[in-house]
């Protein structure tokens, strides 16, 4: 018997309650504040990744000594073939769908999951069918695990994000850290160079576009591989120095798992990048419009302003995720002329801001975007890179991206 427990209204729930019961499962549902104190006996408790450990609904099973794990342990559990899981703040999705495009296009036989649509367990039926599962793998997700052992693990970056749920960036640290800590000998850690991670027992592979030393390392646009040209920019679709470390990450776990040069460059130079990440919408009266919604922490929206070198009016903020805006005040003087400010952050935004570049708040996604028209100078660019979570106003960062996309287009 399946008990499941939502701290949510039933009458909320109600749909799903319905689809159980017309598919005859034998699933029942424990709803609102009986779930947080339900005393049922459970052989196991399995905890969804978007559910904080901190709730009353888990921590009335940590105290009764449940066993617990998590989403990504349960289905790893089923899993039937190796595992490439992709961890980081940024570019995990890019990656993801890089390691998943590269893989097919070699031939080796791989389905992209996880933290990504669709989830690992929607998937692991058709492992027995693959030869390797590549899998997206979020700090939540990697919280619970106990024997999950990825044969090629990803490290794609490290900055601050999801404060809101843990009490420090060492345990935000932490909990990505577990991607490692049941690898051995035989498996690969593919690393960013920049980041000082503790000793790993996988063999190292490093790369990275901002430094010189890696493995993989960017030259004059060019991706080298201990030195040798692997692939250059200018012949993919995507632009930036984050996205050149997503290509280098890509083409690491394609080393590892044998794969030559020659064959993976040729898929990924037809990759495109996914919808708000710094997707070019619109150029409109000589300025380029670039939705970049997906940019929910400061390390994303760094990344997007370093990748432009044309004058940027920047739209910026959204809800209060633990963090603060100020660490990214002198490089937003130095490539800003015009910062507009949305959301709950705003005012927080442009008290750190406003001795570096002018600011203005805007009450509403569409104001800004009349806002910056008017700042806008010909030859320039509005970039939309939140920096923030978009819950405050939004209901995820694609309907912000979309909001956005029709506000820019709707211009005339």
């Amino acid at each position: 018997m399946v008990t499941l427990l939502d701290g949510a209204d039933k009458k909320k729930l109600q749909v799903k309650i319905d689809r159980f019961r017309d598919l005859g499962l034998p699933i029942s549902v424990i709803a609102g504040e009986a779930a947080s104190r339900d005393t049922g006996h459970y052989d196991r408790a399995i905890i969804s990744p978007g559910i904080d450990p901190a709730v009353p609904l888990v921590q009335n099973f940590i105290r009764r000594r449940i066993d617990m794990i998590g989403e990504l342990e349960l289905v790893y559990e089923l899993c039937k073939c190796p595992v490439v899981a992709i961890t980081g703040t940024n570019g995990k999705t890019t990656t993801t769908q890089l390691v998943g495009r590269m893989f097919n296009g070699c031939g080796v036989r791989t389905l992209a999951c996880g933290n990504i649509s669709p989830a690992f367990a929607a998937t692991v039926r058709k492992s027995s069918a693959l030869d390797i599962m590549t899998l997206e793998a979020s700090s939540f997700q990697l919280e619970q695990i106990r024997t999950f052992r990825p044969r090629i693990a990803v490290w794609l970056n490290l900055s601050a994000n999801h404060l809101y749920r843990y009490n420090s960036m060492e345990e935000y640290r932490e909990a990505k850290l577990n991607i490692f800590q049941n690898q051995t000998e035989e498996d690969f850690a593919v690393v960013n160079l920049r980041d000082t991670l503790p000793p790993l027992r996988a063999r190292k592979i490093t790369f990275s576009a901002y430094q010189q030393g890696g493995d993989f390392e960017l030259r004059d646009d060019v991706i080298l591989h201990h030195g040798e040209p692997v692939l250059k920019m200018s012949e993919t679709k995507l632009r930036g120095l984050h996205n050149a470390e997503n290509l280098m990450a890509a083409l690491a776990v394609g080393a590892a798992h044998g794969l030559g040069h020659a064959q993976m460059t040729e898929t990924l130079r037809t990759y495109t990048a996914l919808p708000h990440r710094c997707e070019f919408v619109r150029r409109f009266e000589e300025i380029d419009y670039i939705n970049d919604s997906k940019s929910t922490n400061l390390d994303s929206l760094e990344k997007a302003l370093m990748s432009e070198t044309r004058p940027i009016v920047l739209i910026a903020g959204g809800k209060d995720k633990g963090f603060e805006f100020d660490p990214l005040a002198e490089i937003v003087g130095r490539k800003v002329y015009q910062a507009i400010l949305i959301g709950q952050m705003a005012g927080r935004i442009a008290a750190g801001w406003q001795a570096h570049v002018p600011c203005e708040k805007a009450d509403s996604l569409s104001h800004a975007v009349q806002l910056a028209r008017a700042h806008a100078k010909a030859g320039g660019v509005v970039l939309f890179s939140p920096g923030t979570s978009s819950f405050d106003m939004f209901k995820s960062y694609e309907d912000r991206g979309n909001q956005y996309r029709a506000l820019v287009l709707s211009l005339i």
